[in-house]
């Protein structure tokens, strides 16, 4: 049976901003309070999707996050019309509501991790939204994100859906970000990697002292259970705590896996070299590939700055692999030299694609970070919600959609105005209806 998989982006919401939340993630603080732009953000997206359906991937879309969350406002004392809940929450807590009206469900790395029918003991794909407690504004999300994900993947005979981790730091879940997977075909049983910060209920393991481990080992494991991994498909390894501190704050900032490659720079992991003979040991493919970055080829600084290993790697029809990189990537020295000289070497990565994803890596994030994998079979790919599949139809309605609905230019002064939330309400009802979901939303529950 022919397999794929599936890379399902985070379209930009209509209240796209810069906000600078995350402690830690050194873009999304350097650009803090900037204007944004809704609509470029929203068509640059949907532009990398077009372009990667084009190359014949299965290429998805996932809603955004209805922000601001007025709900949560509401939960946290602010009272009286939705208008005097923003008006209130901007004068009186200008730094809660300004969480509250976080972009970051953009990053759909974050969204959930996913483990194919392949590795799981039933069968099944199985998805747990990630609890993202590390970050208030991240909190938000994982209700939402789980009716997203169930409306897209809507059918009980090929999926699976968790709740997330228990709302706590000891269970600290960052999905995808900081979870990797090696196989052979996409089909066959494969290695998921999980990278974690630290332990939660052992201190005295390493762990960062600047900045915040997000991903807990005791996460790691329990999402594992979850999915019904098997102990011989699983391998953990702590991600070096020196990096966290230097503002890698998920191991997709560092690394990167597909089929049979990990991309990966020498700095990535604590105890590296027992971490990569434990994946030799247990990798049941042929022909594992490590593509190992030295800092003397490129620092830890540029690969953060150009998030050189927050590209994608996709296969195609070929075999031959290719990075899709932000041209972050292409406009820095050491970074481009290194990938043109990646690509004539022995490996499968074969080409390099550069993508304009400015609005994203300023809030820090590349393209990695807007999409979440899921490997599927062709059952499994007739079961997915097909109005959630990116076609020249799906890709011109959401254009237009786009165009009808968001703005050019957002300041953060902007979020306050109620304007802005009737604006985006009335976007994200008429984009339920365009991809099918249902009433996903609190404000279409009421």
């Amino acid at each position: 049976m022919t397999q794929f998989e599936a890379n399902f982006d985070g379209l930009v919401g209509p209240t796209h901003n810069y906000a600078g939340l995350s402690y830690g993630n050194v873009a999304s603080l350097k650009n803090a309070s900037a204007s944004s732009s809704p609509k470029q953000a929203a068509k640059q997206g949907l532009k990398k999707m077009k372009a990667l359906a084009d190359l014949g991937m299965v290429q998805g879309v996932l809603a955004p996050q209805e922000r601001p969350d007025v709900y949560s406002l509401r939960r946290l004392g602010f009272t009286g019309s939705d208008a005097q809940v923003l008006q209130a929450a901007a004068k009186q807590a200008p730094a809660i509501f300004q969480a509250c009206c976080s972009a970051s469900s953009m990053w759909t790395a974050n969204a959930a991790t996913v483990s194919p029918s392949a590795d799981t003991l039933d069968g099944k794909i199985h998805f747990t939204p990630a609890n993202l407690t590390n970050k208030f504004h991240r909190s938000l999300e994982p209700q939402v994100t789980g009716n997203i994900l169930r409306a897209t993947f809507n059918n009980s005979d090929y999926f699976s859906h968790h709740q997330h981790l228990p709302d706590n730091e000891h269970f600290g879940d960052e999905g995808a970000a900081n979870h990797t997977r090696l196989c052979g075909n996409y089909g066959e049983t494969g290695l998921e990697i999980f990278v974690y910060g630290r332990h939660a209920f052992d201190t005295s393991k390493p762990a960062p002292k600047k900045f915040p481990a997000r991903q807990t080992f005791e996460a790691s494991q329990a999402v594992a259970r979850l999915h019904g991994l098997q102990s011989e498909n699983v391998v953990y390894i702590q991600q070096n705590p020196d990096l966290i501190d230097q503002g890698v704050f998920h191991n997709d900032v560092i690394s990167v896996g597909n089929q049979n490659v990990l991309f990966y720079h020498e700095q990535a992991f604590s105890n590296s070299d027992a971490a990569l003979q434990e994946i030799k040991q247990k990798f049941s493919g042929n022909n594992l590939h490590f593509i190992c970055v030295k800092t003397s080829e490129v620092s830890v600084e540029d690969a953060i700055k150009t998030y050189l290993f927050n590209t994608q790697i996709i296969t195609q029809a070929n075999g031959d692999m290719v990075i899709i990189a932000p041209t972050n990537c292409q406009e820095n020295p050491a970074v481009s030299n290194y990938l043109a000289k990646l690509v004539t070497q022995n490996t499968p990565i074969k080409e390099v694609k550069y993508f304009d994803v400015k609005q994203s890596m300023q809030n820090g994030g590349g393209p990695a970070c807007l999409r979440l994998r899921v490997a599927l079979n062709e059952s499994e790919l007739a079961a997915v919600n097909p109005h959630t599949l990116i076609n020249d139809q799906q890709f011109e309605l959401l254009n237009t959609w786009v165009d009808k609905h968001y703005r050019d230019e957002l300041k953060v002064t902007d979020l306050s105005d109620p304007q802005l939330l009737i604006e985006s309400r009335t976007a994200l009802d008429e984009l339920t209806q365009i991809l099918d979901l249902g009433s996903v939303y609190p404000f279409q529950q009421i």
